[in-house]
C-alpha cells in the first residue's frame, strides 16, 4: 500500500501540490499516494488526527491553516519558529514535526535556478507578513550587504527586524524612504498582486536591479513585474520556482531523496508577458 501524504487548505481546488508530488514520486521511483484535503475552519486538529490515524505520513499546509499547524506540532524547526507558521508536517509515532520551507524554497530558486547571487548584494523585501517572515532567515544566510524590509505598517516591519536582527544585518522602514535608493534584488512579498494591485514602490529602486521577484505565481506579468520591466530590471520571475523548490524540500524531508524540480517548473510556468 502506498504511503499516504496530502495537502490541507481552504479553498483547496486550485492547489498544484498533488500534481507536483505525483511528478516527484514518479521521477524518484517512490510509491506514495498524495491527496488534497478541504480543511474545515475550526476543525484542523480533528481532521489531521483522522488523517494520521488512517496512516498519513505527512502533510503540506496552506492557507488558512499555517498557524493551526504551528500550534498542533510537538516539535518545530528554527525556520518554523521564526516564521511563526508551518507549511509542512511529518508524523513519527506520537511526534509531530513541523517545518517551514517557504523561505528556503525562495532562496534556492533565486540562487540555484535563476543564478542570481544575494551574497554581498542589496536586497529589498516588500511586505512584512507571513511570506516575508518565512523568507528572512534563508536570505540572511546568503549574507547580503543590505537587507531592507519595507511595509505600510512600519511597526510590523520593525517587529520582524527585532525577531531576526541577531541573525544578520536587516533594517525596517516605510515606503517613503525608497526614493533615491537602488537594489540588486527586489522581492514582492505583499499580497497586492493577488488582487491586481501594486505596492507603492518607486520605479527607481529597479534601476540597477538584476532581479524582480514576485512571490505570487501563475498571474503572468503582474503590475509589480510590469513596473520592474519598464524600469529596466534585468530579469523577472514569479513564485513558481519557489513553489517547486519548497515542495522538493518537503519531499526530501519525508522520503530522504530530493527530486529535480526542472520538469515541474517547466510544466507550471506561465509566461511573464
Amino acid at each position: 500500500m502506498p504511503d499516504q501524504y496530502a495537502v490541507i487548505g481552504n479553498p483547496i481546488g486550485h492547489t498544484k501540490s498533488p500534481l507536483i508530488h505525483g511528478m516527484f514520486a514518479e521521477s524518484c521511483g517512490q510509491d506514495i499516494h498524495y491527496a488534497a484535503i478541504e480543511g474545515q475552519l475550526g476543525k484542523f486538529a480533528q481532521q489531521v488526527d483522522s488523517f494520521r490515524s488512517s496512516g498519513g505520513r505527512g502533510l503540506n499546509i496552506t492557507a488558512p491553516f499555517k498557524l493551526d499547524a504551528f500550534a498542533y506540532a510537538t516539535h518545530r524547526s528554527e525556520a518554523a519558529t521564526l516564521a511563526g507558521a508551518v507549511n509542512c508536517l511529518k508524523f513519527e509515532g506520537s511526534d509531530i514535526l513541523a517545518e517551514n520551507f517557504d523561505g528556503v524554497g525562495l532562496s534556492r530558486d533565486i540562487t540555484h535556478n535563476l543564478g542570481v547571487s544575494m551574497q554581498g548584494r542589496r536586497v529589498l523585501v516588500l511586505g512584512a507578513g507571513g511570506a516575508a517572515r518565512g523568507a528572512l532567515l534563508p536570505i540572511l544566510r546568503q549574507q547580503p550587504s543590505r537587507l531592507l524590509i519595507v511595509n505600510r505598517d512600519v511597526a510590523k516591519a520593525e517587529a520582524l527586524v527585532q525577531a531576526v536582527g541577531h541573525l544578520g544585518q536587516v533594517e525596517a522602514a516605510g515606503y517613503d524612504v525608497l526614493s533615491g535608493l537602488h537594489f540588486d534584488v527586489v522581492i514582492n512579498a505583499t499580497s497586492a498582486s493577488l488582487t491586481g494591485g501594486l505596492p507603492p514602490v518607486p520605479a527607481s529602486v529597479f534601476a540597477q536591479a538584476d532581479l524582480a521577484y514576485e512571490l505570487a505565481y501563475g498571474k503572468g506579468l503582474t503590475p509589480f513585474l510590469q513596473l520592474a520591466s519598464q524600469a529596466g530590471v534585468r530579469r523577472l520571475a514569479d513564485g513558481v520556482g519557489m513553489l517547486a523548490e519548497q515542495a522538493a524540500e518537503a519531499f526530501l524531508w519525508w522520503r530522504g531523496i530530493r527530486p529535480d524540480t526542472r520538469a515541474v517548473i517547466d510544466k507550471l510556468t506561465v509566461p511573464l508577458t
